[in-house]
């Protein structure tokens, strides 16, 4: 691959995989090294951002694991200073930490209501929040937002407080894109479709019989026929991330098999 991110220092929450496999957080971390960024893989378990700094460092990148729940600023601000004590500076912030919980407001208690939109949108402003004094101070910087299908429109699924959070992440992205524009930091969201990663056998297969009917009915969902992988989220955030996107700013770009497009 080149090295489209050489020299660049890339501060990735949600680095580690909720199960076996790639999850989006976990292949973002691993496609920014390979393209030649150094990485701080922090994620609310250790030892799954340690698991993909080990897959780095064995492919001869530079990786650094942490621990961070990104619903509490003190460690999102002590993950964002040690990236700084340890690089000097932070590149691109990648936002990848989510969750999606079955319930609308009758079914989730309002405590379970709040834990949601502190995961999937209180996270993502906390880390922006920490980060952007450092980009500020650089007069550069790439924030990607990982935000989902639900944010754009309804995906099947009854989980009210996934559509209002990632629909929040959407609108506070174009916000921080515009008003950060002139100084040099471009902001942009990725919305996965349906996709094949692990966070849908620990999150989603109580809304089916069974895992294979899970699988079966979501990829006859997708318009290609098939989910999408984390490796293509991957690909767009390596675009958004690097210098070839040096004038996309503020845009939502599904991922998706065409699944937003479709009218039915």
């Amino acid at each position: 691959m080149t090295q489209r991110l050489a020299g660049r220092i890339a501060l990735v929450f949600g680095a580690g995989s909720i199960g076996p496999g790639w999850g989006n957080g976990k292949a973002c971390a691993v496609t920014f090294a390979r393209a030649g960024a150094k990485v701080v893989c922090a994620d609310i378990g250790l030892t799954a951002a340690e698991e993909t700094a080990g897959i780095i460092a064995a492919e001869g990148g530079q990786a650094l694991a942490l621990a961070c729940d990104v619903t509490k600023s003190a460690e999102v601000e002590a993950a964002v200073d040690r990236t700084v004590k340890a690089h000097g500076r932070i590149d691109v912030l990648h936002n990848n930490v989510g969750h999606a919980k079955m319930g609308g407001p009758v079914e989730l208690s309002e405590a379970e209501w709040d834990r949601e939109l502190d995961l999937n949108l209180k996270g993502v402003v906390l880390a922006c929040k920490h980060a952007l004094p450092v980009m500020l101070s650089q007069g550069r910087g790439s924030i990607i937002n990982i935000s989902s299908a639900a944010g754009l429109r309804y995906v099947g699924y009854d989980y009210a407080s996934y559509y209002a959070a990632k629909g929040a992440v959407n609108q506070l992205t174009v916000g921080l894109a515009l008003q950060y524009a002139a100084r040099g930091i471009r902001v942009n969201a990725i919305c996965p479709g349906l996709m094949d990663t692990p966070m849908i056998y620990n999150q989603i297969t109580s809304a089916y019989g069974s895992r294979e009917e899970m699988v079966a009915k979501r990829h006859a969902a997708c318009p290609t026929g098939r989910m999408g992988t984390a490796w293509d989220v991957a690909n767009a955030a390596l675009f958004l991330a690097s210098d070839d996107a040096a004038y996309i700013n503020a845009v939502i770009l599904p991922v998706d098999g065409g699944l937003t497009a479709r009218a039915v």
